[in-house]
C-alpha cells in the first residue's frame, strides 16, 4: 500500500491556486487510474485503487494547509504503511520555476508550513516527496497572496506539464527508485 498525499486548502476560492498545485496532481493520478477521491475519512478526501500496478490511496488533507501532517499522521497510523517508503507527498515549491519538479528522499520543510507540520507530527523528515516550481514571489508581494494567487494563462500550459511529468515521477518512486526519478526529473522543464 503506498499513501500519495497532495497538498493544497479546501473549497472552490481555493482551486487551481498555487499550493493546490498538490492537488492537481493527485486529480492527475486519480483520472489515469479511474479512482474517485471523494470518501471523507483521516480529515482527508481519499481514494482507494491500483496505479500502475500498485495499491494505493490518494488523498488531498481537508485541514488546510498549515495542518496537513493532522492528516498525513492519521493515514499512516491507520493503514500501518512504512512512512519513510510507502508514503509520497506533493507540495508547491516558491524556488523553482514555474513548470520544474525537485524529488527529494529526505529534507527540511524549506518554509513551506504544510511540510513542516508533516515532520512535525512524523518527528523526522525521511519521507518521498515531489516539489512542484510554482515561482518566486515578486518584490513587494505578500507571500500569502502570491501562493494563494492563480496561474497565469501563459503558466497554465507549462504547469499542466510539469503536472504530467510529476505523476510518472511518482510511478518510478513507487516502483522504489527515488533515485532514478530524481536522475530523470530533477531536471529544469523544456519551457521556459
Amino acid at each position: 500500500m503506498i499513501i500519495i498525499v497532495g497538498l493544497g486548502n479546501p473549497g472552490k476560492e481555493y482551486m487551481n491556486t498555487r499550493h493546490n498545485i498538490g492537488f492537481e496532481v493527485v486529480d492527475k493520478l486519480a483520472d489515469e487510474a479511474g479512482i474517485d477521491v471523494a470518501e471523507r475519512k483521516h480529515k482527508a478526501l481519499i481514494g482507494k485503487g491500483v496505479l500502475d500496478g500498485h495499491k494505493v490511496i490518494l488523498a488531498k488533507p481537508q485541514t488546510y494547509m498549515n495542518l496537513s501532517g493532522e492528516s498525513v499522521r492519521e493515514l499512516i497510523d491507520y493503514y500501518k504503511v512504512d512512512e519513510e517508503n510507502e508514503l509520497i507527498v506533493i507540495s508547491d515549491d516558491i524556488s523553482l520555476e514555474p513548470g520544474n519538479i525537485r524529488i527529494r528522499i529526505k529534507g527540511s520543510a524549506g518554509g513551506h508550513n504544510g511540510l513542516k507540520n508533516i515532520i512535525q507530527h512524523l518527528g523526522h523528515d525521511k519521507f518521498l516527496r515531489v516539489k512542484m516550481g510554482v515561482g518566486e514571489k515578486p518584490k513587494g508581494y505578500d507571500l500569502a497572496d502570491w501562493v494563494l494567487g492563480h496561474f497565469t494563462k501563459e503558466e497554465r500550459p507549462v504547469l499542466d506539464e510539469s503536472i504530467e511529468r510529476a505523476a510518472d515521477a511518482i510511478k518510478l518512486m513507487m516502483d522504489g527508485d527515488a533515485a532514478a526519478a530524481m536522475n530523470k526529473y530533477n531536471t529544469k522543464s523544456a519551457q521556459k
